[in-house]
C-alpha cells in the first residue's frame, strides 16, 4: 500500500515538473504597419522531448480577428534545447486593409492534449497619405443641359409669379394675424443643441492621446493620467456615478455592485497599472500602454449605448405674460420687444 502511494506521488511530481517547463509565448515583427502591409506572427511553444504539440490552423485568407486577415502558415520548425526540451515555431503572416489599433488574442495550444493560452499582443494599422496637389487629373462634371422652356418667353409669366406673390403677402398677413391675437412673439427662437454623447467625449479624448503618441513617451505618469481621467469621465456620464472623485478599487466595487460586468478585469488592470505608474514610479513598456489603451477603447465599445439621439430641440417659452397698457404698447412689445425677435436656425 505504501509503495503504491509513493508511486502516485513520484508521477504526480513528473506530471507538475513537466507542465512547469511548458511556456507558450507569441511575438511580432513589427507592432505598426500600413494598410495592406505584412507582418509575421511567431508561435512558440517550449516543452519536454517527445510531447505533441498541436498548433491552432488558419485557411488561407481566414480573419484572426475582424480586420486581420491571415494570409498564410509556415511549417513548424523545431529546435532542441538544453534540460531535455525542445522549441517548436510556428510563422502565421498578417495583414489588414482597415486602419485601428488592434488587440491579438493569446493564440491556444495544444501539448499532450492539455491547451495552453500565449500572451496578448497589439497591432497597429496605419493609412497611406493621399496625393491632393493633383486635382486636373480628376475629369470634372458634365454641364447642365439647357432647358427648351424658357419663363421670360412667356406672356402669362408675370401673372404667374404676381400670384404667387400675393400668396406668400396673404399667408404672412394671416401669420401675423393669429401671433398677435395669440400674444405670442412673431419670430420664435428654435435652438438645435448637439450633444455629445459620453462614448464620443471619450473616444476623442483617446483619440488625441493617440495623436500626441503618449503610449511611447517618457511621461508615462501624464499618459495614464489623461487615459484614467477618459475612462472616469465615460463611466460618470455613462453609469451616473461620481467616478471623477473615487479610488480606482472603489469604482471597480461600484461597478461590480450595480451588476455592470463588461471586461471588469481588464478595467482594473488598467487603473492597477495606471496607480503604480502615479504613485509607485512603476515604469511599463510600450506593448503594455498600447495594450492598456486597447483594453479601454474596447471597454467603451462594449458599454456604449447605442441609438440615442446626438441632438436637442428647444423651443422656449414665456416665463410671463406682457401686460399689454394699449395697442401701441401691444404690438411694439411683440413685434420689436427683446424676447420677441430671433432667427431660425
Amino acid at each position: 500500500m505504501i509503495k503504491r502511494q509513493v508511486t502516485l506521488l513520484i508521477v504526480a511530481l513528473l506530471a507538475l515538473v513537466a507542465n512547469a517547463q511548458v511556456t507558450v509565448e507569441q511575438k511580432i515583427d513589427s507592432f505598426a504597419i500600413f494598410i495592406g502591409q505584412q507582418t509575421n506572427l511567431h508561435l512558440i511553444v517550449t516543452a519536454p522531448k517527445g510531447q505533441a504539440v498541436v498548433f491552432p490552423n488558419f485557411k488561407p485568407s481566414e480573419h484572426m480577428v475582424p480586420g486581420i486577415e491571415v494570409l498564410q502558415t509556415s511549417e513548424e520548425e523545431t529546435t532542441e534545447l538544453d534540460n531535455g526540451l525542445q522549441k517548436t515555431t510556428k510563422s502565421y503572416t498578417l495583414t489588414s486593409f482597415d486602419e485601428k489599433l488592434y488587440s491579438l488574442p493569446g493564440l491556444k495550444v495544444k501539448v499532450n492534449n492539455k491547451e495552453y493560452e500565449a500572451n496578448v499582443l497589439a497591432l497597429k494599422v496605419v493609412t497611406m497619405d493621399v496625393d491632393t496637389l493633383h486635382p486636373n487629373q480628376f475629369f470634372p462634371p458634365k454641364d447642365v443641359q439647357n432647358n427648351p422652356f424658357s419663363w421670360a418667353d412667356e406672356p402669362w409669366a408675370s401673372i404667374f409669379y404676381l400670384s404667387v406673390l400675393m400668396l406668400l403677402l396673404a399667408a404672412l398677413g394671416v401669420y401675423l394675424f393669429v401671433r398677435l391675437k395669440q400674444n405670442k412673439p412673431v419670430i420664435t427662437r428654435i435652438r438645435i443643441v448637439k450633444k455629445i454623447l459620453p462614448h464620443q467625449k471619450a473616444m476623442t479624448a483617446i483619440e488625441r492621446i493617440k495623436a500626441e503618441r503618449m503610449t511611447a513617451s517618457e511621461n508615462q505618469k501624464e499618459y495614464y493620467t489623461q487615459l484614467t481621467d477618459a475612462l472616469r469621465q465615460y463611466i460618470n456620464e455613462r453609469f451616473g456615478f461620481n467616478a471623477m472623485e473615487m479610488t480606482s478599487s472603489e469604482i471597480i466595487e461600484h461597478l461590480n455592485a450595480n451588476g455592470n460586468q463588461e471586461m471588469m478585469n481588464e478595467l482594473k488592470e488598467i487603473f492597477q497599472t495606471a496607480d503604480l505608474v502615479k504613485f509607485a514610479k512603476y515604469a511599463t513598456l510600450i506593448n503594455e500602454n498600447d495594450l492598456n489603451l486597447v483594453n479601454a477603447i474596447e471597454f467603451i465599445d462594449k458599454t456604449k449605448i447605442e441609438n440615442q439621439p446626438d441632438t436637442e430641440r428647444i423651443v422656449p417659452e414665456l416665463t410671463e405674460p406682457i401686460n399689454v397698457q394699449n395697442k401701441h404698447d401691444w404690438h411694439s412689445k411683440l413685434l420689436f420687444g427683446p424676447s420677441a425677435f430671433a432667427w431660425w436656425p
